[in-house]
Parts: C-alpha cells; structure tokens; sequence
C-alpha cells in the first residue's frame, strides 16, 4: 500500500470514523452479554468507503436508503489483525480520536485475553467505556449490564448447585 493513501484513510477516520463497543444481550450465551467492538466510517462518497475495505482487507459496504453509504467492520480477528494494526501505523492527529483509539485498543487487549468473560473483565470494560466518545449515548447502563451478569452467575451457581446435590 502507498503511504500516502494510508494516512489519508487514517487521516479521514481521525474525522468521521468511529471506533465503538457494544453490550449485546444474548439468551443463547454462557454470558449475559456479547461484547464486540466495530469500527465505522459512514460517508455520501462510495468510493472513499470502498478504499478502506480495499486498503483494510476486511469489513462490509452497504447503501442506506437515504443514499448513505456505511462501511463496518465488526469482527474481532479482523479488527485484531487488520484495523489495530492500520490505525497504530498510521496514526491520528486529534487528541480524541488517539484517546478514543487507545481506548479501544486496550479493550481489544482484554478481550484477546479472554477476559471480557468474567465479570471482573466486564467491569474493566466498562470503566474504559466510560471514557471512550465522550460517554456517549449508551443503549444498557453500567448497572443494567452487571445487573444481569450477576443474575447469570447466580443462574450458574444454582445450576451448579443442583448438579453437586444430584451428582
């Protein structure tokens, strides 16, 4: 990849691109909660968004109906391997988008460990998440998300309970 288009992507990111993570309420999970980060970029200009994909090697393009077009990606090993890597060589100019980034990356650290499974890595999560976008508007609270990692736990020990007195 010429350098140039690479802190040009980096450059447009630092202002429209967004790095982001989200708590998903699973019923099909061990846990309570899918964690997964993304990183995104939504722009008029096709072709711009068609470069990062080009350049990143991973994500998904997709039109909006009101001739948006929306560029993702939010699988972790393409994150991990490709976005990560892309932004760290590259860089930002804008204290928040570096601040932001850091953030995101030491999420990722956390997750890559396997920690974002137990509680005290929820816990670790959601303290970075605090300080990431600026608080940000959030769909689950803090509270709402320990709340029902906590009901889980106590589901898994009942559950576990009953095994120990059957076993």
């Amino acid at each position: 990849m010429k350098a140039e288009i690479g802190y040009y992507l980096a450059g447009f990111a630092d202002g429209e691109g967004s790095f982001n993570l989200s708590f998903r309420p699973r019923q099909d999970y061990k846990l309570p909660w899918k964690v997964s980060l993304c990183f995104n970029i939504s722009q008029k200009d096709k072709v711009i968004l068609a470069l990062y994909k080009r350049y990143l090697g991973c994500g998904t393009l997709r039109g909006r109906p009101d001739g948006v077009w929306y560029y993702e990606v939010n699988n972790f090993n393409a994150i991990w391997d490709n976005v990560i890597p892309f932004f760290k060589r590259y860089g930002f100019l804008s204290a928040k988008k570096k601040r932001d980034f850091a953030k995101f990356c030491e999420i990722a650290e956390i997750i890559k460990k396997g920690e974002h499974i137990r509680e005290d890595g929820i816990k670790k999560i959601i303290e970075i998440r605090r300080e990431m976008n600026d608080g940000g508007k959030r769909k689950y609270s803090e509270k709402e998300i320990l709340s029902k990692f906590q009901e889980s736990s106590e589901t898994i020990r009942q559950t576990l309970d009953i095994i120990d007195v059957k076993g």
